[in-house]
């Protein structure tokens, strides 16, 4: 941990690239946690956007975002691009010598992600991913269940994402549903999802995936993905952006020896069943643990920073760190390579340098 900075004495100086419908969350963060964090800048390539941030948070505005690295002192910066730009400004701003947060996926391409983490590793800068969704208090209480192990033995689990997304929201950005920026539904608004299967089940051996497009897309809108963990677990993933009129569900179901319990809403944001063989106390809390959301994010960001803070303070190690953000890009690259190529897919996968 002394290999990084850690900065006690003042507020930590952070600045934004991307301006985009994500950034909404850290802006927030940033307010919630004002006691600690400094905005300092501010950058997109629209430039109408772009004053009307600098008007709302007085801050310094930046188009091109070295320059921003440039001309900001930054402990911090906070990436909010599309998602196939966040390889390329990450290893810019480790060469400046700065830490990064990045917005989930880490990347679109899986070389480039292993080189994110090698360039923050060389520069000695910490990298952060944003996974906020492991911070909801339902899924804290699962990960506790199976940290306890009161399942026993894990013998099936399913996540299902069905959502909507119409052509309107594709068409808002000419990046949105591309392979090389954005990627699909398992990329994209599903990214969370596939954390959960490494973080809450452990490792996985192998996945056969099936995809399909229905919008106006170059990247799949519709997935199936079956999965095999190393430990013996079976298990699906069932993700569509076609969902009528409206999001509909995100949850995930764990069936067990001694346990059965499924996180449903339609952001694993209420508790719908919940049953083991034995008691805990905190089995109480399971009413209190759901809550209602109007929004996918969840409420994750502010619970996030808290422990970005902590670990730039020197307090804490990183929740989800480039490594830990790698073992679901990992299992995205994997699942697209199984259907593109009609086959089962092991892994680890194999990194290729270029």
């Amino acid at each position: 941990m002394e290999q990084y900075q850690v900065i006690t004495d003042r507020k930590i100086k952070v600045g934004i690239v991307g301006c985009g419908r994500i950034s909404i969350n850290h802006f927030k963060s940033i307010e919630i946690h004002n006691d600690s964090i400094e905005l300092v800048g501010v950058c997109d390539n629209d430039i109408n956007v772009l004053k009307r941030h600098i008007i709302d948070y007085k801050v310094n505005g930046y188009v091109e975002f070295e320059e921003m690295l440039k001309a900001e002192n930054l402990d911090v910066v906070v990436i909010c691009t599309p998602s196939g730009l966040h390889a390329e400004q990450t290893i810019l701003a480790a060469k400046y010598k700065v830490n990064v947060l990045c917005e989930k996926p880490m990347s679109t391409d899986w070389n480039d992600g292993i080189k994110m983490v090698e360039s923050c590793r060389k520069n000695r800068v910490r990298l952060f991913i944003v996974k906020q969704n492991r911070r909801n208090t339902t899924l804290q209480l699962l990960k506790k269940a199976i940290e306890e192990n009161r399942f026993g033995i894990i013998h099936m689990v399913n996540i299902n994402v069905f959502w909507t997304r119409p052509q309107e929201y594709y068409d808002q950005a000419p990046w949105r549903g591309t392979w090389s920026l954005d990627g699909g539904a398992f990329m994209n608004q599903a990214s969370h999802y596939v954390d959960l299967l490494d973080w809450l089940i452990g490792p996985v051996s192998e996945v056969h995936a099936f995809s399909s497009t229905t919008r106006k897309i170059e990247a799949e809108d519709t997935g199936v993905l079956n999965i095999k963990w190393k430990n013996g677990t079976l298990g699906s993933m069932n993700v569509t952006m076609l969902t009528y009129p409206k999001n509909y569900e995100g949850s995930i179901t764990i069936i067990g020896r001694d346990g059965t319990v499924k996180i449903g809403g339609i952001a694993v944001n209420q508790i719908e069943h919940w049953e083991f063989k034995d008691s805990r106390e905190y089995d109480q809390e399971i009413n209190d643990s759901s809550y209602e959301t109007t929004s996918v994010y969840g409420f994750g960001h502010p619970l996030y920073y808290k422990n970005f803070i902590e670990s730039m303070r020197g307090e804490a190690s990183p929740e989800t760190d480039g490594e830990e953000g790698l073992k679901s890009l990992e299992l995205i690259i994997a699942a697209y390579n199984s259907a593109k190529n009609e086959q089962v897919v092991k892994l680890p996968l194999p990194f290729k340098s270029h």
